[in-house]
């Protein structure tokens, strides 16, 4: 095969500090990620030390407060060290993202009391998050769920089952939106549950097709006593709130589903400069040549996309549609970027002694978590076209 390295990509940043920051994030992924990545993954291992790293480097907490333990970089860096590490291995970039998000909440809309107490330890003191808002019978229908929070005195009582929880059952802490009122999106709070409380268990995780590393796993509520200095913003503002996070969570996503893509491209060209047919290197065929144009154009389109969206929330503009946009686009092209690097690899695609097998099962899972890309379909044409005559 080729021993053609792939090149670094070229990045636009904004600051000496953030061009110092994707140097640090390249050095980790490619010295503690990068190398155990396909072993880890066959064996179904979660890397909880490279998270424990990542907290002590700084890069847990990167669009947070400084104040907090946070790194203080505007979204246009965060999510570019997100596709670094999910580039070197999708269940650390998704995790990350998943972690950010369940941080949200707390960041956001918490008091200034809660944060003083909980912020530092989630943003830089080891500590993995969980976010808590899809049920077995309530996924893209959020508004519906049934976890429920019955007030007792100083307390709230959480009784209730979430599903499809990334870090289910090995979070320190879960942010979690239960009904505390009436049916619909005003009934609904959050709370912010540490992962020890009496009552919390995580079931079995589940059997997946790809990111076999990352536990994802229903998380059953049985009497769960949470304090009311636990409950994060207003009763009933916690839909508000997750919806909110999500916005920011899909470019997350976008962001590690171009890494992903990255790494898939990366390997394609590394396969077919080396692997020589009828006398040349595969890479000479143009119906190759236009495949790997046609992936390299699309990563491009998409980082500009997640790019884009990112630099709207820095200045404080609107961005759902284009975090719906970004979601949309960059995980649909990880799904076609993946399945074009194991045609080019041909049989040995085919084959775990090669990644883009295993990239090509992550990328499926990419077009349906924080919003199926049918939804983003939905969200997009609501902010084109206006709501739904009915």
């Amino acid at each position: 095969m080729s021993d053609r390295d792939p090149q670094p990509v070229e990045r636009q940043l904004p600051t000496e500090e953030a061009r110092d920051l994707i140097s640090l994030v390249r050095e980790i992924a490619q010295r503690e990620i990068a190398p155990k990545a396909a072993e880890e993954e066959d064996a179904g291992r979660f890397p909880r030390e490279v998270f424990t790293l990542l907290s002590e480097s700084g890069l847990l907490g990167l669009p947070y407060d400084v104040e907090y333990g946070g790194g203080d970089q505007p979204y246009e860096v965060y999510l570019q060290v997100l596709e670094e590490l999910a580039m070197a291995r999708l269940t650390v970039g998704l995790g990350v993202s998943v972690h950010t998000l369940a941080s949200y909440a707390l960041a956001a809309y918490g008091t200034k009391q809660q944060q003083v107490e909980h912020l530092s330890a989630v943003l830089g003191g080891g500590l993995l998050g969980a976010y808590c808002l899809s049920e077995p019978a309530s996924g893209s229908d959020a508004a519906s769920l049934r976890t429920k929070a019955v007030r007792d005195g100083d307390d709230w009582v959480i009784n209730g089952t979430k599903a499809w929880i990334t870090h289910g059952g090995i979070a320190d802490f879960y942010t979690v939106m239960a009904r505390t009122g009436g049916e619909g999106s005003h009934g609904i709070t959050a709370f912010l549950v540490p992962g020890d409380a009496e009552g919390l268990s995580g079931a079995v995780p589940e059997k997946k097709m790809g990111m076999k590393g990352s536990p994802t796993a229903q998380v059953h509520f049985d009497d769960v006593r949470v304090p009311d200095e636990r409950r994060l913003g207003e009763e009933g503002q916690g839909f508000a709130i997750a919806l909110s996070a999500l916005d920011s969570g899909r470019l997350g996503i976008a962001a590690c589903a171009i890494g992903l893509a990255q790494a898939a491209l990366d390997e394609a060209v590394a396969y077919a400069t080396g692997r020589r047919q009828f006398g040349h290197p595969i890479s000479d065929f143009q119906g190759l040549r236009f495949m790997i144009a046609d992936m390299a154009t699309q990563i491009e389109a998409g980082r500009a996309l997640y790019l884009a969206a990112a630099r709207l929330r820095d200045a404080g503009r609107p961005f759902a549609k284009q975090a719906a946009m970004a979601k949309l686009h960059c995980t649909d092209t990880a799904m076609k970027v993946t399945t074009d690097a194991v045609q080019i690899l041909g049989g040995y695609g085919y084959t775990a002694d090669f990644p883009v097998e295993r990239y090509m099962r992550e990328a499926k899972v990419l077009q349906i978590v924080e919003g199926t890309n049918q939804i983003q379909r939905m969200v997009i044409a609501r902010h084109v076209a206006g709501p739904e005559s009915r």
